[in-house]
């Protein structure tokens, strides 16, 4: 089943070296985080059942951890593919241009809204690094876990942006918006 994804790749080639670049990126933090959880809550279990080897209460931080770069690279993946649950009961009710414009209002929205977040949570890591504080069970300093904010919500906006632009670009050049395109394999809706 094909997606909407209101993006045409033939939109500016910087722009799709940068949307490249953060694919790879987030791909590459999704099964870093992906395999460390796996392997620590194993780890976790063999110890428990088997071992009771002491002095591994930090693979559960370590897991939960990983779980919060997952969640919130998550986010990002699902809102350029198309696949975050939305309510689309006003867009529904719009044809034509009126229903694009309404869209590129929607995608500003979550670009102003990721972008104070990104910049709030950049005084966040400030205070993080001032005050050396460090987790309870690995003894990392917090900005590390805190970091996830930032990085997450800085790529939203930033990925989030180009499609904006892209969406812009299409509905000057009278493109309609977009075209639909399967978010997994580029291939065009029929």
């Amino acid at each position: 089943m094909c997606l909407p994804v209101f993006f045409s790749w033939e939109s500016g080639s910087g722009m799709k070296k940068i949307l490249s670049i953060c694919q790879k990126i987030e791909n590459a933090i999704m099964v870093v985080t992906f395999v460390t959880m796996v392997a620590t809550f194993f780890a976790q279990v063999l110890n428990r059942n088997f071992f009771q080897a002491p002095g591994f209460s930090w693979f559960e931080e370590l897991a939960t951890y990983c779980q919060i770069y997952m969640v919130l690279i998550g986010t990002e993946i699902g809102l350029r593919d198309g696949t975050q649950v939305s309510v689309t009961a006003v867009v529904d009710r719009f044809q034509g241009k009126k229903k694009k414009i309404i869209q590129m209002v929607s995608k500003l929205i979550v670009i102003v809204f990721s972008g104070v977040l990104a910049f709030s949570t950049i005084r966040l890591l400030r205070v993080q690094l001032l005050s050396g504080q460090t987790s309870s069970a690995m003894h990392i300093p917090m900005f590390i876990p805190y970091f996830a904010l930032t990085l997450s919500f800085s790529i939203i906006t930033l990925v989030q942006s180009a499609m904006l632009f892209a969406m812009l670009k299409d509905f000057v050049s009278g493109d309609g918006g977009g075209r639909m395109t399967c978010a997994a394999d580029g291939r065009a809706d029929s």
